[in-house]
């Protein structure tokens, strides 16, 4: 009966919206940057229904990318040109919105003065050969925590499942002539009234999905309290005092919504190793990868990105972490 449910909620959001009349717009970064790195990092797994490219901007692909803005729905359409400009065109009414935070997106806010490369020889490689990083944000701090919700403690591919789901069941349908059925997130009420044997089929784990509900009740006053804070330890603050809300989930808010440069995840299964593995050639816990990138403070985050941009990463030595069903309990 609830499998039906699921089904007959898909199929309503499977009709076409009308695509209308874009909104068109242009961006000229003032120097070079990664686009198509900037903007994929906000991607959740190869079959997010918010993202959609066949192939990277820098290959000459057209990246689709669907948000609940402050305004509603809008889904963007981003080309890159020769020279580096970005063309773009939104479609909803969200789409004004969408096309003033598209240079956001791309990292135009990201701001590298103070970082000092030479503090370590590989770190000076890698800025070497992607001088144009940039950390990208979207100013949606409420989507931002939820994704980061869905991705604590389990694998990615549950993670992105899960939100693949949800956004697909109960989110809105894109406009604009998307390649494919795309979908923008619920509202933050609508994150709340997710029943929760939609989240169990969606193969999410019941703290998760707790956390998130909880957390969409305080929603409102949650975004505001993360905006108004005036640095990534004032966020900190915000985002933890909420139940089951750790310190890996409040810095990967902070990194997807407002582009913190500074922000490590501590708790992630791979990140310390990885930093450890590119910064010695070995393995290290959370401490000892705080105390390696200690001499970038500021500038922490950058080195990750870095780091993974230079696929400087230590090669799997075992096979990949099974995930655990519950749905079938």
């Amino acid at each position: 009966m609830r499998s039906t449910g699921v089904r007959a909620h898909h199929a309503s959001r499977e009709l076409a919206a009308p695509a209308g009349r874009p909104i068109e717009s242009e961006y000229r970064p003032a120097g070079p940057v990664d686009i198509s790195r900037a903007v994929a990092a906000q991607r959740h797994g190869a079959n997010d229904p918010t993202y959609s490219a066949s192939q990277p901007l820098s290959a000459g692909g057209v990246v689709w990318r669907v948000s609940r803005t402050p305004l509603g729905v809008a889904t963007l359409a981003l080309r890159l040109r020769v020279g580096g400009a970005v063309t773009a065109a939104a479609w909803g009414p969200g789409a004004e919105w969408a096309l003033d935070q598209l240079p956001a997106l791309c990292g135009r806010d990201d701001d590298i003065d103070g970082f000092d490369a030479s503090r370590h020889p590989s770190v000076a490689e890698w800025h070497r050969r992607h001088p144009d990083l940039r950390i990208g944000r979207t100013d949606l701090v409420f989507d931002s925590l939820v994704s980061a919700i869905m991705e604590q403690k389990v694998t990615s591919m549950q993670a992105f499942s899960a939100w693949r789901s949800i956004v697909t069941w109960f989110g809105e349908r894109a406009p604009g002539p998307t390649p494919r059925p795309m979908f923008a997130p619920p509202a933050i009420e609508g994150w709340r009234h997710v029943p929760s044997w939609a989240w169990h089929r969606a193969g999410l784990e019941p703290p998760q999905s707790r956390t998130i509900v909880e957390t969409a009740r305080r929603g409102a006053s949650v975004v505001r309290a993360a905006e108004a804070a005036i640095d990534g330890e004032a966020r900190d603050r915000v985002f933890i005092s909420l139940k089951g809300v750790g310190i890996w989930t409040s810095a990967e808010t902070r990194i997807r919504a407002f582009g913190d440069p500074d922000a490590v995840s501590v708790g992630d299964y791979h990140l310390a190793h990885q930093v450890g593995f590119a910064l010695t050639g070995h393995r290290t816990d959370d401490d000892g990868m705080l105390e390696l990138l200690e001499p970038f403070a500021g500038h922490r985050q950058r080195v990750i990105r870095l780091i993974y941009a230079g696929s400087a990463l230590e090669p799997r030595r075992g096979p990949r972490l099974h995930p655990e069903d519950h749905r079938d309990r």
